[in-house]
């Protein structure tokens, strides 16, 4: 069946493959009990791992299957709702009579415009701070998908005048496949950079999934990338969409951004305008690479309807997401930096690079099969590197040995990396946990990894004597 209709829905019995923690299946689960169908849940986590989820949806009638599954909660089910991390190949999947996930069913059901984001990294920042410009300039909107809220949970409160900004991840994108379902008004694609090549077999096979952005889109859509990325060029190159772009210096024959440096005014080239602000020279989040992600939302944000007069000071008073350069507190003259989000070597050097002042580094953390050898220049810059332990930071001691950089560590535990961290940084210098890894093994995600950070910092009491 090519769309789900809502009348399809009562009845019928549902199984949740994955209700997890990151709020996609709660909101599945809710969303299809209250529309009257039967519902399973099956997980591998058991109850404790599931407490709090299970714990939201003690008013429904629901079955639980949690610590493994059971071919019969497949077999009998009339539609499986996939979780974004079960794999497609998983074996219980090929005995699903219908396949949805919250993405699919939403796009089925949602009577609003959509503002769709992808990319590697940034995508979140971008998504934010495309919703907060809408908001500032009166234009009613909501924003899910990756960022951890389902759109399923605000799907009731929709009508055609509203906005939805939806953010994508690769496999959510790679779930929705070559179906009809998602044609984005405006398309965001952030800078491309290796990622989840343990889930996929190489490059190509990762862009695809993001290429699906804006595969449906004609000429009466927009797609926004980046100009400056090889990556961003080919896919300027391939939509059918009008193309908006952000570069330092935009190709001749495109309209978009010109980036400029810090403190410096933007140029801005868009169809039938004259000169214009989009993009202020003072923004409230660090780095080049936010940056491009405030001028990417401020390009949608035009597409969209919001008041090009205001825009900018929309963008200049975003303040950013938690987990990425975010300040956390400054302490006897030290700056620390919550940057948890930072799950590839790329990342870390853009962290990196947004910073002057010395940097005392904390990183490391589980691998997913990238080349820490692209962030090679961050860890030489480093004051001082302190290690979390993982398979990836197996792989960052070999790279810091062959480049002669001294480390610390590997810790098993934050408080004691932040406690160390603490023992060398000098008033005037900057504390980053950039891992450049994925926290698996020792933590459940990034965000809870970042909130061990925070908490670690707020109560460290120094020694250095």
């Amino acid at each position: 069946m090519e769309k789900l209709r809502l009348e399809d829905i009562k009845g019928i019995r549902v199984t949740i493959m994955g209700l997890g923690l990151h709020g996609g299946g709660l909101a599945s689960a809710k969303f299809f009990a209250e529309n009257g169908a039967k519902i399973t849940v099956t997980d591998l986590k058991n109850e404790n791992a599931l407490s709090a989820s299970i714990q939201a949806l003690k008013d429904y009638d629901i079955n639980y299957t949690l610590g493994s599954h059971k071919e019969s909660d497949f077999l009998n089910a009339d539609l499986v709702i996939k979780n974004p991390a079960v794999r497609p190949d998983n074996p219980y999947l090929r005995m699903a009579k219908w396949i949805e996930t919250d993405i699919s069913v939403f796009l089925a059901l949602c009577p609003s415009t959509i503002a769709a984001i992808s990319g590697s990294k940034g995508k979140s920042s971008c998504a934010a701070a495309l919703s907060h410009i809408l908001s500032f300039s009166g234009v009613k909107n909501y924003i899910g998908g990756n960022i951890t809220i389902s759109p399923l949970s605000f799907l009731p409160m929709l009508t055609p005048e509203h906005i939805v900004v939806l953010e994508l991840s690769s496999w959510q994108l790679g779930d929705l496949g070559h179906r009809k379902l998602l044609k984005p008004k405006t398309a965001i694609l952030t800078r491309i950079v290796p990622d989840h090549q343990d889930r996929y077999p190489n490059m190509d096979a990762y862009v695809a999934d993001k290429r699906l952005l804006y595969t449906n889109q004609d000429e009466t859509c927009y797609t926004i990338c980046d100009l400056d990325d090889p990556y961003g060029l080919s896919f300027a190159k391939e939509t059918r969409a009008m193309v908006l772009g952000y570069a330092k210096t935009l190709p001749p024959g495109f309209w978009g951004i010109n980036i400029a440096d810090s403190d410096c005014p933007s140029q801005v080239k868009l169809p039938d305008l004259g000169p214009m602000e989009l993009l202020p020279a003072k923004l409230g989040v660090a780095g080049e690479h936010a940056r491009r992600n405030v001028a990417a939302a401020s390009l949608a944000a035009w597409t969209l309807g919001a008041t090009p007069g205001l825009i900018p000071m929309a963008a200049g008073s975003f303040k950013g997401l938690e987990h990425r350069l975010e300040l956390v507190t400054e302490r006897n003259g030290v700056k620390w930096y919550n940057d948890s989000a930072a799950t590839v070597p790329e990342a870390l050097k853009a962290a990196m690079d947004s910073f002057k002042e010395p940097v005392v580094l904390i990183t490391g953390g589980s691998d997913k099969a990238l080349d820490f050898a692209v962030a090679s220049d961050a860890y030489t810059k480093a004051e001082q590197i302190i290690l979390l332990e993982g398979s990836g930071t197996n792989k960052v001691i070999k790279l810091l040995e062959a480049l002669g950089k001294t480390y610390n560590g590997p810790y098993a535990d934050m408080k004691s990396a932040v406690e160390k961290a603490a023992k060398y940084a000098l008033p005037g210098q900057v504390v980053l946990m950039s891992p450049a890894c994925t926290s698996f093994g020792m933590f459940a995600n990034e965000f809870e990894r970042g909130r061990a950070f925070k908490t670690a910092v707020l109560n460290l009491v120094v020694d250095k004597t």
